[in-house]
């Protein structure tokens, strides 16, 4: 989306670069998540090229390239809100639901230095080191509102609010292989025990108080994300298939499995930014479940990843070319 189209002015004379939503982040998430699972799907079913990193990768560079100028655009398009319209940033820094997805930025960052760890291992680095330093300010920003802000309500908790602890999970699957142990285990224990923390939170909400509104459906999908990034982060730091890896591994099916009811309500909804939680967490999954397949020789695991990995290319074509329709008919950048 480019900056003159998001200039212009939206219904009611209003600028809609104001109302350019944090929520675009997610999309560079669901793209990153598609590039690592594309990898991870050539590496299983082209075993010769796993040690020729530019062999029978054509799939997953493409998506790489796509994922880096998404993020260019999205990156360039929310700093213009920031300089411009600096107020309405500050207002989504205080949404009790829009906050939690701030740490989308430097999440899209540590996907970047996941991707290029494979494919361009010079950039891999400096890009975790800056994501990492930006995912931990942004967790203590977020936690320490969360705890010091009494205007929330059971209401505005939802499945979004394990977006900041599954960005530190995030962190060891490059910082591991880069070196960084000690750091790895710090963002991976904090990551953890808020996972564990939120989830009974979370579960509390959606059993006890109202159902979820429309729009913050599709975030029940983020359930899955923090087991299968957990069993993806433990193996590069732990490097053994143990009996912590397969709870983190299983406890990413049963969630997906519990989501699964949920689907056939979520896909009737109305299409909002907040579909792309579909993505990112399905990629964990697909990428954990061919790294169990790796590890264990599992040729079950191979074909429920390739059949994962199906899933998720269908849903991230169908998510964009929604995404697109709905940014020509100007329904997104839009005053909620």
């Amino acid at each position: 989306m480019t900056a003159s189209a998001e200039n212009h002015a939206g219904a009611g004379g209003e600028s809609r670069l104001a109302h350019y939503p944090i929520t675009f982040f997610a999309t560079v998430m669901g793209m990153g998540g598609l590039t690592l699972a594309l990898h991870a799907g050539e590496k299983a079913f082209w075993p010769a090229a796993a040690g020729e990193p530019h062999t029978h990768h054509l799939y997953s560079h493409v998506a790489f390239y796509f994922s880096a100028a998404l993020l260019a655009v999205v990156a360039l398009g929310y700093l213009l809100k920031v300089l411009f319209h600096f107020k309405m940033a500050a207002w989504e820094w205080h949404h009790p639901v829009r906050l939690a997805f701030f740490p989308t930025i430097s999440i899209s960052l540590i996907l970047m230095s996941i991707i290029t760890l494979n494919q361009y291992p010079p950039l891999a680095e400096p890009l975790w080191i800056v994501g990492t330093t930006l995912q931990g300010l942004l967790s203590l920003l977020v936690i320490s509102d969360w705890i010091g802000h009494r205007d929330f309500k059971p209401g505005h908790l939802n499945a979004a609010w394990f977006i900041p602890p599954v960005g530190n999970i995030l962190v060891p699957i490059a910082g591991a292989q880069l070196g960084y142990t000690d750091i790895s285990w710090l963002f991976f224990s904090g990551g953890l025990l808020f996972w564990v923390v939120l989830l009974a939170l979370v579960m509390n909400r959606l059993t006890f108080h109202d159902p979820l509104p429309g729009r913050l459906q599709p975030t029940l999908v983020i359930l899955i994300a923090p087991p299968a990034i957990g069993f993806i982060a433990w193996m590069k730091i732990n490097g053994e298939l143990d009996n912590f890896a397969m709870f983190l591994i299983n406890a990413a099916y049963v969630f997906a499995l519990i989501v699964a009811t949920q689907l056939p309500k979520i896909l009737k909804l109305p299409f909002a930014l907040s579909f792309w939680a579909l993505s990112f967490p399905l990629a964990a999954l697909t990428i954990a479940t061919f790294l169990y397949a790796g590890q264990t020789g599992s040729m079950v695991h191979t074909y429920l990843g390739g059949g994962l990995l199906g899933l998720l290319v269908v849903i991230i074509a169908l998510l964009l070319g929604r995404t697109a329709v709905a940014i020509a008919r100007h329904e997104i950048c839009q005053p909620e």
